[in-house]
């Protein structure tokens, strides 16, 4: 008996190094599930015409996806979803888009309903400030950061008087309808464990989004060729 014993025991042991390095493994495939959601998310949004007016996008120095974000609410709302952002390479945002940063949404209201559902979210950011702002911390949106509900359509003005002040434009897309939404009230910051999981190392999101300090991975390829296709030149300046 006390053989047996020994010999489960050991056998046990001489596993235990494989399950604890499964895993990192574990974790690092939901980030690249999320790379990945965000590239169909982005590619099925930006294939319609009439969802994000084209000169919007191209005058964006950064977008932020979240495939279904998380929401409740019984009379006060709550949410709750990860994504990514990248942004154009170089100091003056015109080159091509570089490797995104893995970006968390949480609480706001979103205007819901007794129930929950599952929502994307598209946002614009329209300047270096704003995008700043979202890379070195947690920002309020319509406090630390103006915020506004996108404009929608081929034919929408993005010469008013609001699309110009915001520096971030807010969209989402749910139960097949798309359409610009307030998220004021919510916060935005970077996920930094998830960039570390992403990346194999401690590394800031600003460096990641506006420094070039990392190659784009494979999960995120749909992400980054699709707007490169769509936007591949800022038109703002």
């Amino acid at each position: 008996m006390k053989k047996i014993f020994t010999l489960l025991l050991a056998t046990a042991l001489t596993g235990l190094p494989a399950l604890l390095h499964a895993a990192p493994a574990r974790a690092d495939d939901k980030e690249e599930d999320r790379l990945q959601n965000a590239g169909k998310v982005a590619k099925e949004i930006m294939d319609i015409p009439d969802d994000i007016p084209q000169d919007l996008l191209d005058k964006a120095d950064c977008v932020v996806v979240f495939p279904s974000v998380l929401k409740a609410a019984f009379i006060v709302g709550a949410s709750y979803g990860r994504g990514a952002m990248t942004c154009r390479s170089g100091d003056d945002f015109r080159g091509p888009w570089g490797a995104p940063t893995m970006m968390a949404l949480e609480g706001g209201s979103f205007g819901l309903q007794i129930g929950g559902e599952a929502t994307d979210f598209v946002l614009l950011v329209m300047n270096q400030r704003g995008a700043d702002a979202i890379l070195t911390s947690k920002v309020k949106l319509g406090g630390d950061a103006s915020a506004a509900a996108g404009p929608v359509g081929r034919t929408a003005q993005a010469s008013t008087d609001v699309t110009m002040r915001a520096e971030i434009l807010t969209y989402s897309r749910a139960r097949g309808l798309f359409a610009g939404i307030s998220l004021e009230g919510s916060t935005l910051r970077p996920d930094n464990d998830a960039n570390e999981r992403i990346y194999g190392k401690k590394i800031s999101a600003k460096e990641i989004a506006l420094h070039n300090a990392v190659p784009v991975p494979a999960s995120a390829h749909l992400l980054i060729s699709t707007l490169n296709q769509r936007s591949p030149k800022n038109r703002s300046k």
